[in-house]
């Protein structure tokens, strides 16, 4: 039997490329850590909801104060109706569904910057189509639906790329479109607005070149963030 010495394994093991999907992620055993960690961070924050009597005035969106307090495009992402624990659930339901899938085939930052991006897509485009000093201006918006959107978006894209049946969450779009406009207090807006972003980013992702594919992610994710940021200048300059 044959005896490699320790700085030789180590050396081979740094030498050794580490497996990767077909998107770039790399293939992993572990855990999905992002993914249980933004549950956990909205369980926390539904949490402080019901103990912190500031906690949802604080960080939840409205057009009215988004732009002296411009955290709360992401924030309320975070927060969820305190009176409907329902909300929180299908949320986070519909989060496990497709983010473990997403995070392993996207890795963690692509698929964090993915989320985050469509959280703040989501309240974006509330703000856009929401009319100056109308009732909506005024409207808090909670919840990370548009950030879910997001994934859906993305998952679609990369459930195409790869030839597989993307049937199930075509399904689950069309249900959830027409519950928002359906059911009272539900942003549709915000679900379209992370579902736009959800896509475009999911495509340049699923779709950039492999050897240029960290350019071309970064690329995306820098020029949609300001093309966010650009569209909430024109909003709030129309005031």
């Amino acid at each position: 039997m044959g005896i490699q010495c320790v700085d030789c394994v180590r050396d081979a093991a740094k030498a050794t490329r580490p497996a990767r999907t077909a998107f770039g992620g790399r293939i992993t055993t572990g855990r999905p850590v992002v993914t249980l960690t933004l549950i956990g961070l909205c369980v926390v924050s539904y949490v402080l909801q019901l103990t912190t009597p500031t906690w949802t005035q604080d960080l939840a969106f409205a057009p009215v104060v988004g732009e002296a307090e411009p955290w709360r495009f992401l924030t309320s992402a975070f927060l969820h109706s305190p009176g409907q624990i329902l909300h929180i659930a299908f949320n986070m339901v519909a989060l496990w569904s497709v983010g473990p899938f997403l995070e392993a085939m996207l890795g963690r930052w692509r698929f964090l910057t993915l989320y985050l991006l469509s959280a703040v897509g989501g309240s974006v485009m509330f703000l856009v189509l929401a009319s100056p000093y109308s009732a909506a201006w005024f409207t808090g918006l909670v919840g990370a639906s548009g950030a879910v959107f997001g994934l859906f978006g993305a998952v679609l894209v990369v459930l195409r790329r790869t030839g597989r049946s993307a049937g199930g969450i075509v399904g689950v779009l069309v249900i959830n479109a027409v519950l928002g406009f359906v059911l009272p207090g539900v942003a549709w807006q915000a679900h379209l607005g992370g579902l736009v972003v959800g896509a475009l980013l999911g495509t340049a992702y699923a779709y950039a070149p492999r050897d240029r594919r960290f350019a071309v992610s970064v690329g995306a994710s820098v020029g949609v963030g300001l093309l966010l940021v650009a569209a909430v200048l024109v909003s709030y300059a129309r005031v």
